[in-house]
C-alpha cells in the first residue's frame, strides 16, 4: 500500500510545471487506533519533553484528555492551553485565541500540537509558526482539508485573513475518535471536499484567462482525493470505519495538493470566498457560526449553478480555443441539484435555508466576495463583466 508520503512524492517527481516544489514537511502521518502510541513515540524520537497542548472544550474531551494522560505517564512535560468559546459558545481563529495560546507557551516550549479541527489548527499553526517552534496535528473529527497546509485562516477585526505560516512535522489521528465526531463534522469535511469541483474549475479557468500560475500535479492530487472521496460516500455516510478513513486520507491529501503549490489555489475558489463572506458578516452581526466545511458545500451547490446559468457570460473571456476550454471547465462542474443529493446522502445541511442564510446575504455574497481574494476566478470575471457593461 502507497503511503501518504510516497503519494506525495510521486506527484512531486512527475510534476512539469516547472515551479520549485519542497519536499514534504510533515515527516509522519498516522491514521489508525495506534496513533497516539506512535505519537508519543515521534515524540521521544523528536527528542521533545516539553509540550503545548492547544485544545478546547470539546477537543479535550474527545482526545486531549487521553493524550495528556499517555505523554505525561511518558515523563513528558505538557501543559494544557484551553481556548475559550465566545459569547455565542464559538472557538474562533481571531485575536484573542491567538494572545491566549500565546500566553500559554513559555520559553520551555518545544513543541505545539494542535487537538481538534480546523480552528484549533488556525490557531496552533499560526502561534508556532510566529514563535519559530514546531507543532503536531492531532485531528478529531474528518472536517475540514486544512490539517497539514500551510495557510493560516485568521480573523483579524472580524475579516478574515490567510496568512502562510507551516504545515506540521506530523498527523496522527485515532480512528476511534474519527468515527466517534459528530456527523454534522463528517458532512463538513465531505462538504469542504465538494467544494473542490468549483475550486479547480476556477483555477483552471484563471489559469487560462488571466495566466495565474497553474500546476496539474496539484490539480490532478486534488481531483483524486474528490473522486475517491465521492467513491466512499455509502460508508462515509454510515460512519463506517473504511469510509472515515478514506474521507481522512481525502482531506489530507487535499492538504498536500496545497503544500505541493503553495497556497490554496487548488482548494478554495469562489466557493470559499462565499463561505468566507457569511463568516465575516455573522461575526459583525454577533451571529453563531456555522461549520466551515458546512457553509463550502452549500455554497459549492449554489456557485455550480452560477456558473452554468451565465455561461455565455463566460464563453467571452478569451479567444475561441479557450472559450471551447472554458466550455468544457463549466462543463465538468455537476449541477448543483447533484452536488445538493450528495450532501443530503451524507446527513449535511444543502441549502441556504438548511444554514440559516437568507436571501439577501447570499445576493450580497453572489455581488462582493470575489474582492475577498484578488484571483480570476469565474465570480470575479461575472462581476466584473457586469460592471463594465452598466
Amino acid at each position: 500500500m502507497v503511503s501518504i508520503n510516497q503519494w506525495y512524492g510521486k506527484h512531486r517527481e512527475a510534476c512539469k510545471c516547472g515551479a520549485e516544489h519542497y519536499p514534504l514537511v510533515t515527516e509522519k502521518f498516522e491514521i489508525g487506533d495506534e496513533a497516539f502510541s506512535m505519537l508519543r513515540s515521534f515524540l521521544s524520537k523528536k527528542i521533545y519533553k516539553n509540550v503545548l497542548l492547544v485544545h478546547d472544550k470539546n477537543t479535550w474531551e474527545a482526545a486531549g484528555a487521553k493524550i495528556f494522560a499517555i505523554l505525561s505517564e511518558e515523563g513528558f512535560n505538557v501543559k494544557g492551553s484551553l481556548i475559550p468559546q465566545n459569547s455565542q459558545g464559538d472557538v474562533i481563529a481571531d485575536e484573542e485565541a491567538i494572545v491566549h495560546a500565546l500566553l500559554d507557551a513559555d520559553q520551555e516550549t518545544e513543541v505545539f500540537i494542535a487537538v481538534g479541527a480546523g480552528t484549533i489548527h488556525d490557531i496552533t499553526r499560526f502561534v508556532s509558526f510566529k514563535m519559530g517552534l514546531p507543532f503536531i496535528s492531532v485531528p478529531t473529527a474528518p472536517s475540514v482539508d486544512g490539517f497539514n497546509s500551510k495557510g493560516a485562516p485568521i480573523v483579524v477585526k472580524n475579516k478574515k485573513i490567510t496568512f502562510q505560516t507551516h504545515a506540521p512535522i506530523g498527523l496522527f489521528a485515532d480512528t476511534k475518535v474519527l468515527c466517534n465526531a459528530p456527523q454534522e463534522m463528517l458532512a463538513a469535511g465531505f462538504g469542504d471536499m465538494l467544494g473542490k469541483y468549483t475550486s479547480l474549475a476556477d483555477w483552471r479557468f484563471g489559469h487560462l484567462t488571466g495566466g495565474e500560475p497553474y500546476c496539474e500535479a496539484a490539480a490532478t492530487m486534488t481531483e483524486e482525493a474528490l473522486k475517491n472521496c465521492i467513491k466512499y460516500a455509502d460508508l462515509i455516510a454510515e460512519k463506517k470505519e473504511e469510509g472515515i478513513i478514506e474521507l481522512m486520507n481525502a482531506l489530507i491529501k487535499s492538504g498536500l495538493a496545497m503544500s505541493l503549490f503553495g497556497n490554496s489555489h487548488p482548494a478554495s475558489g469562489g466557493e470559499h470566498h462565499l463561505s468566507h463572506f457569511w463568516e465575516m458578516r455573522f461575526l459583525e452581526e454577533g451571529r453563531k457560526q456555522l461549520l466551515h466545511g458546512v457553509k463550502v458545500g452549500v455554497s459549492c451547490a449554489l456557485i455550480a449553478d452560477h456558473y452554468k446559468e451565465q455561461k455565455e457570460n463566460l464563453l467571452e473571456a478569451s479567444s475561441e480555443t479557450g472559450s471551447m476550454k472554458i466550455e468544457e471547465i463549466i462543463a465538468w462542474i455537476p449541477h448543483g441539484s447533484i452536488l445538493r443529493e450528495s450532501l443530503k446522502k451524507i446527513g449535511g445541511s444543502a441549502t441556504l435555508e438548511d444554514i440559516g442564510i437568507e436571501e439577501s446575504l447570499f445576493s450580497d455574497s453572489l455581488a462582493s466576495a470575489h474582492l475577498i481574494r484578488d484571483r480570476k476566478t469565474m465570480l470575479r470575471h461575472i462581476n466584473e463583466s457586469k460592471m463594465r457593461t452598466v
